[in-house]
């Protein structure tokens, strides 16, 4: 805290290319972005918060809180870079993470690939026991086969180890007696175990979950444990937080146990983020589109709430299609990510295509402009070249962009193979990235059955304004916002966040055979359990309790959500679950079905902080036009040609200003691109509010 009584709140988000540093004093906003150190990634968290403490003119010591989110273990499962894992399951489903589920991702393609699992067959291992659908031990642990196995897995020198029993969502005994067993053995050595990762049904899931915690767990508690420790070195006294994928903040302690949970939590600060400008604005239906270095993000928030689900896909393979990625079972807010960033590489294929991402040249060497060793093409390059980025005001002028090493990576890679010119080689990279982005973007709306002209665009991410327009012309998206610092959206997000955690549990039971008090006994247990988890934070924090059950008509496959009363239930309340289901289920598919029996799959209890509403704003209408400080040749996707472009600061516009595209609107840390098609008008809360002309 400041002498004057200000809060300072810090927000830190770890990207594949920059570490993007918020920092909040009282209502002021303080920013910066730093290229990530990829041996020691904490370091550029100490630079970012030293440059922005130094512009804010704190002490790191008087920082209250800081909050943290990483793509440190997403990345870390898509290149698989993680411990020596080992997988312990029960005799007879040692390939059910290889066999998966039998369906296909891609129906009539007779050479399908399915993605590799985590954990290889050799290293898969067997224990003869089983439990049964009811939690009933049907077959004992023999514990002088637990004990040969554990000293077989010590010996050949495994890091970690993942425990998954056939239904061991209902009792997980015997995985804790095995683990108890390992670590009596190696008490270093790192375990996890499915009943407490992901404690729900369906075995292909709940495995492949607990092997992903484990292969990243210790990667994860090396890093965060550094962080602390340099983080107190350097005079900081305050707690750390992280984000998690379902957008709450739970302590450093519980990020290090199950680090599984850490998979999107950089993006889900991006969502806050722009759900907090949504409800500002009153916005019920908005897309969020948060491109950074490696990565793009698309979510959809309706009723200023972003989209959640229980499951999500890491690094789906084959054209954003569910089913050819890697399935995590854990709460978090649904997005699509696609490997596609302002560092995503370009190439030419066998069939003189050009192809872009999903590798990325990230910050080690970075693009080619960069200057630091880079030699492929990426779009910053293409961008540079199109005249969208300033080679001398990259990154606040941190960062000085080689126009001549872009042009000699482009002629190389793509214009030499194909007979063409570097500026329409920049441009077929540019429309493939922003053709990738719009088809994952209306992929992830047929999937949840919506129609993208409906929606609101908000962007952020240092790359995301630079292409943002160029999106909604191809998605039919009439309105688009960029949010003052949209450039460290992420980080931003963070300070929005509450502490909250969801704690999920598969608990089947029929309406036929209504249950009140299995129902009463799976809340309490879900509320005690995700409470502790906030608590662990925030003690004194008295949370809000909202509870789903997951449920269908007997005899189908997957399940709808049905919010539920966080309180005591008695015989009586049968009724109310079945009109409960009877609406959502409507809902969703237009009519009920009757004469069927109705069961409870599973529940998920959220726990959370209450957070203040942001104050609402009213737009601003267009006003006067806006005073440029220069022109630049820019190209035009949509045009097709190079057209003058006026050269507006963002610091110079005031509320109802207004500049007509072609125009290019610069800030520190990123640009904002207004393409023939649109007219931008500032809005009284710092907004840029850009529209279709026709509009």
């Amino acid at each position: 805290m400041t002498k004057d009584g200000k809060q300072v709140r810090v927000g830190v988000d770890i990207g594949g290319t920059f570490t993007d540093v918020a920092m909040e004093v009282g209502n002021t906003l303080h920013s910066t972005k730093v290229l990530t150190d990829y041996s020691f990634p904490e370091a550029a968290i100490v630079k970012g918060i030293r440059h922005v403490a130094e512009d804010a003119g704190v002490q790191l010591s008087q920082i209250d809180t800081i909050i943290h989110g990483t793509t440190l273990a997403t990345n870390a499962l898509i290149e698989r870079r993680g411990a020596k894992t080992a997988f312990i399951t029960t005799k007879g489903f040692r390939d059910v993470i290889e066999m998966r589920t039998e369906s296909r991702f891609e129906q009539y393609d007779l050479n399908i690939t399915l993605p590799a699992p985590l954990v290889p067959r050799n290293e898969r291992f067997v224990i003869d026991e089983r439990i049964g659908p009811k939690g009933e031990v049907l077959k004992p642990l023999d514990l002088q086969e637990v004990d040969a196995l554990c000293d077989r897995i010590i010996g050949a020198g495994y890091e970690s180890v993942a425990i998954g029993f056939i239904h061991s969502y209902l009792n997980g005994a015997h995985e804790k007696q095995v683990r108890d067993r390992l670590l009596a053995k190696k008490s270093e050595l790192s375990v996890s175990v499915s009943s407490e990762v992901s404690p729900q049904m369906r075995e292909f899931q709940r495995f492949n979950t607990v092997c992903a915690n484990a292969f990243v767990k210790p990667l994860i508690a090396s890093y965060l444990n550094r962080l602390v420790g340099r983080l107190n070195s350097e005079g900081t006294q305050c707690p750390i937080f992280m984000i998690h994928s379902g957008g709450g903040i739970i302590s450093v302690e519980s990020a290090i146990e199950f680090p599984v949970r850490l998979l999107e939590s950089g993006p889900a600060g991006g969502a806050i983020f722009a759900a907090h400008v949504a409800t500002r604005y009153g916005m019920n239906q908005v897309v969020s589109y948060d491109m950074g270095g490696t990565t793009a993000k698309i979510c959809l928030i309706e009723d200023y709430v972003p989209k959640t689900s229980k499951t999500f896909e890491v690094a789906r393979t084959y054209r954003f299609k569910k089913g050819s990625g890697m399935p995590i079972s854990i709460p978090v807010i649904e997005m699509v990510e696609i490997g596609a960033g302002g560092g995503s590489i370009a190439s030419v294929d066998s069939m003189r295509q050009i192809r872009v991402g999903p590798h990325s040249a990230g910050s080690e060497p970075g693009p080619a402009c960069y200057g630091r060793g880079g030699e492929s093409p990426t779009v910053t390059d293409a961008d540079l070249l199109l005249g969208r980025l300033d080679p001398d005001a990259f990154a606040g002028g941190s960062i000085k962009l080689h126009s001549d090493a872009s042009e000699g990576a482009m002629n190389r890679d793509l214009a030499s193979k194909l007979d063409i010119d570097t500026s329409t080689a920049a441009y077929g990279i540019s429309e493939v990235v922003d053709e990738n982005m719009s088809n994952a973007a209306r992929m992830h709306a047929v999937e949840n059955g919506k129609e993208l002209g409906e929606f609101t665009m908000i962007a952020f991410g240092g790359a995301a304004p630079l292409h943002a327009a160029r999106l909604c012309e191809k998605l039919g998206i009439d309105e688009l916002i960029i949010p003052p610092g949209a450039g460290v959206g992420s980080a931003i997000g963070f300070l929005r966040a509450p502490f909250g955690f969801e704690s999920v549990r598969s608990a089947y039971s029929r309406l036929s055979r209504f249950d009140a008090q299995g129902i009463n006994d799976v809340i309490k247990e879900l509320s005690d359990e995700a409470t502790s988890f906030v608590h662990s934070g925030a003690p004194d924090v008295t949370p809000d309790l909202e509870c789903t059950a997951y449920m269908r008509y007997v005899g189908q496959g997957w399940e709808v959500p049905v919010a539920v009363d966080v309180r005591s239930y008695s015989d009586a309340d049968e009724t109310e679950f079945r009109n409960s289901f009877n609406r959502s289920y409507e809902q969703f598919f237009g009519r009920i079905i009757d004469g069927l029996d109705i069961e409870i799959v599973s529940w998920s209890l959220r726990a959370t902080s209450k957070v203040a509403p942001p104050s609402t704003v009213d737009r601003s209408a267009k006003g006067k036009a806006a005073q440029a400080s220069g022109e630049r040749r820019m190209f035009d996707a949509q045009e097709g040609l190079f057209q003058q472009a006026s050269v507006v600061e963002r610091s110079s516009l005031n509320p109802g200003d207004w500049v007509a595209g072609p125009a290019v609107i610069t800030e520190r840390e990123t640009s904002t691109i207004v393409t023939a098609s649109r007219e931008v008008v500032m809005q009284a809360d710092g907004c840029l509010l850009l529209r279709a002309k026709q509009a």
